[in-house]
């Protein structure tokens, strides 16, 4: 080995030990006849001493290191005159007794520190370089250990990880496929999985009872901060089981981790329909580290000459504790906001309940004092708070809310990321109406089964029917999701048929599956927790960019590597690809 220790490991107690270490030079100092260099490696830092008067020639060598130069020295473990407490090693320093440059580096593009001046972009280019940055490497560590104890609390539980096929059949449900041209079948393409959901349902048909993978998925979708064209899912199958038995168990997964890796004891988690969650909050993921519920006041106000209110399908509003002073100016702010197109919102009502008792609005003209203190009251605001009020079509207006909800929780300083807020939303609807294509589609996927106390409504009322599905939220992130699947052949075709399948095309894309519930499949469900977010939550960050490796940019790009790149002439007919078909 080139060396005996780690730049993290030394400390007070290795006094007058001769060590060697290897490492990057993180920064040098000269000061009279001294150089003291900081050497780091991945577990922390140590300091360097080089005197003059020991060895000039020694010394010389050490003035001429520069940033992020690769070395090796051999050393005696001496105290250090000015302690830094803010480091494991800060009460030692290395006097170099023999210094060996193992590589020159060039002047970095950017900082290697925990506060860089480089941006984004930089930084992505040049993702080695990032990676060695403390904050950088800490998430990676992080994700390390998370992966670790998942594995131990799964095999634990009787899970077994089984490897599931990368290269595998196209189909056109869900989200846009990345797809791979066979050159031994030409014309032919294997698709990259958007997930293991078939081969899982596979292996409990095999028999292997409880399956687990920590796997790579790929969906060629529009990106966004929590979003990556190929991300990372703890992908997870059981047999003979129903959803309280799920449910405990990755509730259990997830205290486990939190407990494990941060210190945090987390309480049972709440269970929320998915139709209190749009009534109460506007999104199938709310965040309930704060209050705010949605309160619907068509009631009060469906007489009323206000015409916005009075024809709306919906009148909804949020009440904003102690924000009765907000100036105009911030309230201009919000009615900006709301008006944003990514929200679409035409505008927004605010009444202030004055801490003298009295009640001001932006509707005052169309509304008594008395007609507002009905609207306050079903609001449970009281004086100092300001009401928020939003009218449209139902849907809509309630997304727009939800996204107004969030905007003043994090004005308000509600999203600490210090606070975590689990919840299980269920009874989700197991199909909806695409009304483009005139038809249903699965809110899940096509393998969701419905209730059991829904299933007489398949044929009579498709929209009203539940799926038994779940969903694990933590602070407003949808973590996870799964339900308890179809296993058998019958019914299987019945909801490819509600999803508007002909019987040939049920049986060219998932014939396979159907044909293997004619062979004894058992009842079985699962979950998905997506690693990548749950990762970002641990690390207190917003961004899954950050807890990946080497992560594509927001145009789905490496710009490291270069990637995605044109194939050459010769690659291209070896697949019988032709440039005009490719341009």
């Amino acid at each position: 080995m080139l060396r005996t220790h780690t730049c993290g490991d030394l400390t007070i107690a290795d006094l007058g030990k001769e060590v060697q270490l290897c490492g990057w030079v993180q920064k040098s100092r000269d000061l009279g006849g001294m150089t003291f260099v900081d050497m780091r490696d991945r577990f922390g830092i140590t300091q360097l001493t080089f005197n003059s008067e020991d060895d000039p020639q020694l010394r010389a060598k050490a003035r001429e290191l520069g940033r992020e130069f690769v070395i090796r020295v051999v050393g005696t473990v001496i105290e250090r005159t000015n302690k830094n407490v803010k480091i494991p090693t800060g009460e030692i320093e290395i006097k170099v007794l023999q210094l060996e440059v193992l590589n020159e580096a060039k002047l970095p593009p950017f900082l290697i520190e925990d506060e860089t001046d480089g941006g984004e972009e930089l930084r992505m280019k040049y993702r080695y370089l990032d990676l060695r940055r403390n904050p950088v490497r800490q998430n990676i560590v992080l994700r390390h250990r998370l992966a670790q104890e998942i594995r131990k609390y799964l095999d634990a539980e009787n899970f077994l990880e089984i490897e599931t096929p990368v290269l595998i059949k196209s189909t056109p449900e869900g989200a846009r496929d990345f797809v791979v041209p066979s050159r031994m079948n030409p014309g032919e393409f294997y698709a990259l999985p958007q997930s293991p959901q078939t081969f899982k349902q596979l292996l409990m048909v095999s028999g292997f009872d409880r399956y687990f993978q920590i796997v790579k998925c790929f969906r060629d979708e529009d990106l966004r901060a929590d979003r990556q064209p190929e991300f990372t899912q703890i992908d997870c199958e059981l047999t003979f089981v129903e959803q309280e038995d799920i449910l405990n168990i990755f509730e259990g997964l997830i205290k486990h981790l939190f407990k494990s890796v941060k210190g945090v004891v987390l309480g049972d988690f709440p269970r929320m329909d998915y139709a209190d969650a749009m009534r109460l909050y506007g999104s199938d993921k709310p965040d309930i580290r704060f209050d705010m519920k949605f309160v619907e006041l068509n009631d009060l106000v469906k007489d009323s000459e206000f015409k916005v209110f009075s024809s709306a399908e919906l009148v909804v509003g949020i009440t904003a504790e102690n924000c009765v002073s907000y100036t105009r100016k911030q309230v201009d702010a919000l009615i900006d906001f709301v008006r944003k197109p990514q929200i679409g919102a035409s505008g927004l009502v605010y009444i202030r309940y004055l801490v003298d008792g009295s009640l001001k609005s932006s509707v005052d003209k169309f509304y008594t004092e008395g007609q507002l203190k009905a609207i306050a009251d079903k609001m449970n605001a009281k004086p100092g708070d300001l009401m928020l009020l939003m009218a449209g079509p139902a849907e809509k207006t309630r997304k727009q809310l939800s996204e107004l909800r969030l905007e003043m929780a994090r004005l308000l300083g509600l999203k600490s990321k210090d606070t975590y807020s689990p919840l299980w939303v269920v009874d989700f609807p197991l199909l909806e109406w695409d009304e483009e294509n005139n038809r249903h589609h699965a809110m899940h996927h096509p393998f969701t089964a419905p209730k059991p106390a829904d299933v007489s409504k398949l044929d009579s009322d498709p929209l009203s029917v539940r799926a038994n599905a779940y969903d694990v939220v933590i602070n407003g992130v949808e973590i996870g999701g799964g339900s308890i699947r179809i296993h058998d052949r019958e019914s299987q075709s019945k909801m490819f048929e509600l999803l508007g399948f002909s019987p040939e095309e049920a049986k060219a894309q998932f014939g396979f599956l159907m044909d293997a519930f004619t062979y004894g499949a058992p009842p079985h469900g699962g979950i998905a927790l997506g690693f990548d977010r749950l990762v970002s939550i641990f690390a207190g960050l917003d961004s899954i960019r950050d807890v990946i490796a080497f992560p594509k940019n927001n145009a789905g790009r490496d710009v490291m590597i270069d990637s995605p790149s044109a194939l050459d002439h010769r690659q291209l007919d070896e697949l019988q690809i032709s440039l005009k078909e490719v341009d």
